[in-house]
Order: structure tokens, then C-alpha cells, then sequence
């Protein structure tokens, strides 16, 4: 017999005096906070009436540094304000852009009659 199985068989199967005890890992999925950096920097770039834009990116930054110290429901609450002013800044601005259409097409046509 080899020298490994002598020793098992002269040890025996393992011995269960104590209850078998078990440990539970809880690991915390990161909540991805969306920040809206990107969409806040393009309004700032492009479409920033009322500097709505611009107030967006602040609170989109302050949403990130929250991310970063942890704070989710720090981050959430920045995250959601600059939401929020994101789809202002988009509505007005569409908006604004659309009225100086018209009123630049009313303006053509109404000298293009007087021309003629």
C-alpha cells in the first residue's frame, strides 16, 4: 500500500464533532448614478439659454464628485437636478430656434411681396 492511503486509512474519514458553520460575503453592487455630464456639456456649448446649461454642468459635476466619495443618494439627487435642467435647456432652446425660423421665413416672404 502507498504511503498516503496507509495514512488515510489509519486517520479515518474526517471527524464532524461541530456543526458546520458558514460565512456570508455580501458584496454591494455600485448603483450606476447616471451624471449627464456629456449631455450637460454639450448644452453648454450649444444651447445655453438662460445659462440653463451652464447650471446643468455644475450640478452634473457635483453629482460625479459625489460618486466618487461614495455618497449615492448625494450623487442621485444632483444627478436628477441636472436631468431636469437638461431637458429645460433642450425644450427652450428648440423652441427659440424654431419661433427664429418662422419669424426669419414670415420676414422673407413678407419683403419678397413688397419686391414684387
Amino acid at each position: 500500500m502507498p504511503k498516503e492511503e496507509h495514512e488515510v486509512a489509519t486517520l479515518g474519514g474526517p471527524h464532524r464533532s461541530a456543526p458546520e458553520t458558514t460565512t456570508v460575503i455580501n458584496i454591494h453592487s455600485d448603483t450606476a448614478v447616471p451624471d449627464h455630464v456629456v449631455w450637460s456639456l454639450f448644452n453648454t456649448i450649444f444651447m445655453n439659454i438662460c445659462c440653463l446649461g451652464f447650471i446643468a454642468f455644475a450640478f452634473s459635476i457635483k453629482s460625479r464628485d459625489r460618486k466618487m466619495v461614495h455618497d449615492m443618494i448625494g450623487a442621485q439627487s444632483y444627478a436628477s437636478t441636472a436631468k431636469c435642467l437638461n431637458i429645460s435647456t433642450l425644450v427652450l432652446s428648440i423652441a427659440t430656434i424654431i419661433i427664429f425660423i418662422i419669424l426669419y421665413a414670415t420676414t422673407a416672404i413678407a419683403i419678397t411681396r413688397n419686391l414684387y
